[in-house]
């Protein structure tokens, strides 16, 4: 199952496994459960301290659970964790095993104080690069704290009961037989949601914090870049972000970032966030800003956040980047996650054998459609304007398979469904203004990019997409206010760019800084 190299390497890593494991497996005679023994025959024959057991009962087969021998830990993979979920199944026997967690130690210490009984039940697919942080953020709390358990299901393998729980997006989270969540969450996210008194307290210790010199709101590629440039002047700097890594934890992968030949969003949105951490930066995560206030007479601007915070700081930069259009039109809300969805990667498995359109005839909607296609029944793309938009080796890939019809000047105007999940839409013809049904299962939109400033309204000078206006060194309409990456009227929205981007702004900063005043002490 495992080739030679991949052996070594995991060989390796299994060295730091120091308590005795036991992985026990429930089979049937298909092919799936085959591979899984084999992947399983594998890793014991890796380390001594793993054994196999293939005598398991599980009702869902093939599925393996690792249990640590004479320990109480609930963790099990229904499915073959392979693709995006193998770093997974290696944090898990690593865990298991003994080997300590990265998490802060506040995090960990709040993880083992839960109390209750949590069974979640997570399905993803292999191609999902937001699944593993799900996977990985569960399976480590089942492992610090007996009260929860974790099953990891391939949504793809396990078709039966994603019909049955009419599942149309992962990762899916379940918890105690009821939906949870969808979508990327890491421990922070999924302690949030179980400790209701979490964002009070984190509210009352960002607020007591002393103003910053810099302060960051946004933690994409901008504002890593941003804080680290601030870091190194040895300047007071915090970086609030609702989510660490940005859109780029929504990329799939990246060919064109100049040194390194090829990577994948999630990998380098955990570069930037370790090195940020090389640094001494105030990280606040999971933290949305609402409102800017300019600085007055004590020299501090001050942004408050939706959980009641407030921070102060001499300079803030705005880095907020943008998040994917959506289409405005009636049923898209509705079933959003129910046969609506904007990550082909992640959620494409789902529709195997189905039928699903895609909006947008841009790079984006026709990769999403080259890659879909391949999954599958049949894909509908459909183009506002009179021609596609994307490469030209893109169109003519897409145009040579047999299973996609491209209809430009169609207007989509309605997403139809059941009350359940999503059965069609309606487009208009341009050219005619008539409607036109179109039967299918999945509608995913790809029509660019709204930047995130809906809360800047009213405070920094915007243009009439949104975007915040700035000049040459990243200065706002606002002193000591600046702005970086995709959030700004910055032509050519490219992580590259917002890197170089957000290190002008916290130049500019700095030298805002040592012009008007002292830095915070």
């Amino acid at each position: 199952m495992l080739d030679s190299n991949l052996k070594t390497q995991l060989k390796a890593y299994l060295e730091k496994v120091t308590q005795p494991i036991e992985i026990v497996a429930s089979l049937d005679d298909g092919e799936k459960s085959q591979e899984m023994l084999s992947l399983l025959q594998d890793i014991a024959s890796l380390s001594d301290q793993i054994t196999l057991k293939t005598d398991g009962q599980d009702a869902r087969k093939p599925s393996f659970s690792l249990n640590r021998i004479g320990g109480d830990i609930s963790l099990c993979f229904a499915g073959l964790p392979m693709g995006h979920e193998f770093t997974s199944l290696v944090l898990a026997l690593l865990q298991v095993g003994g080997h300590p967690s990265k998490a802060a130690p506040e995090v960990i210490e709040q993880i083992k104080n839960i109390e209750g009984e949590y069974n979640f039940e997570t399905y993803f697919s292999l191609s999902c690069q937001n699944c593993p942080d799900v996977v990985q953020a569960l399976n480590l709390m089942a492992v610090l704290n007996p009260n929860i358990r974790h099953v990891a299901i391939d949504g793809a393998l396990f078709q039966d009961e994603v019909e049955a729980r009419q599942i149309m997006s992962v990762p899916s989270i379940y918890l105690n037989g009821e939906l949870f969540g969808q979508g990327r969450m890491g421990e922070e996210e999924i302690l949030a949601k179980l400790d209701t008194g979490a964002a009070a307290r984190d509210a009352e210790k960002m607020s007591a914090k002393a103003a910053f010199d810099v302060l960051v709101i946004g933690g994409g590629p901008a504002g890593a870049a941003a804080a680290v440039y601030s870091a190194r002047k040895g300047i007071r700097t915090g970086v609030a972000a609702e989510r660490f890594g940005g859109q780029v934890l929504d990329t799939m992968a990246i060919e064109n970032f100049i040194s390194v030949k090829a990577t994948e969003g999630p990998q380098l949105a955990r570069a930037l966030e370790e090195h940020v951490r090389e640094y001494d930066v105030d990280i606040m995560n999971l933290q949305r800003a609402s409102k800017l206030i300019p600085a007055g007479a004590e020299g501090l601007h001050t942004v408050e956040f939706e959980n009641g915070a407030r921070l102060q700081s001499k300079t803030v930069i705005l880095s907020t980047g943008a998040r994917w259009r959506e289409m405005n039109v009636p049923g898209e809300q509705e079933y959003r996650g129910r046969g609506v969805a904007y990550c082909p990667h992640c959620d494409g498995p789902l529709f195997k054998g189905k039928r699903v359109a895609v909006i947008g005839g841009g790079n984006s909607g026709v990769e999403a459609a080259i890659d879909l296609a391949g999954i599958v029944a049949h894909v509908t793309l459909l183009e506002f304007g009179e021609e596609l938009r994307a490469d030209a080796v893109l169109q003519n890939k897409l145009r040579s398979l047999p299973n996609v019809t491209i209809l430009t000047m169609a207007q989509t105007t309605e997403v139809k469904g059941d009350g359940q999940k999503v059965t069609g839409l309606v487009y208009k013809d341009r050219n005619s203004d008539e409607l036109h049904n179109v039967e299918l299962e999945g509608i995913f939109v790809q029509i660019g990019l709204l930047p995130n400033s809906d809360w800047l309204k009213g405070s920094v000078e915007l243009n009439r997409f949104g975007e915040i206006i700035v000049d040459a060194k990243g200065q706002t309409n606002i002193p000591g206010v600046f702005a970086a990456g995709d959030v700004t009227t910055v032509p050519y929205k490219q992580i590259v760019i917002a890197l170089g981007e957000g290190a002008k702004a916290s130049l500019s900063a700095f030298d805002h800084l040592i012009r008007s005043s002292s830095p915070v002490a």
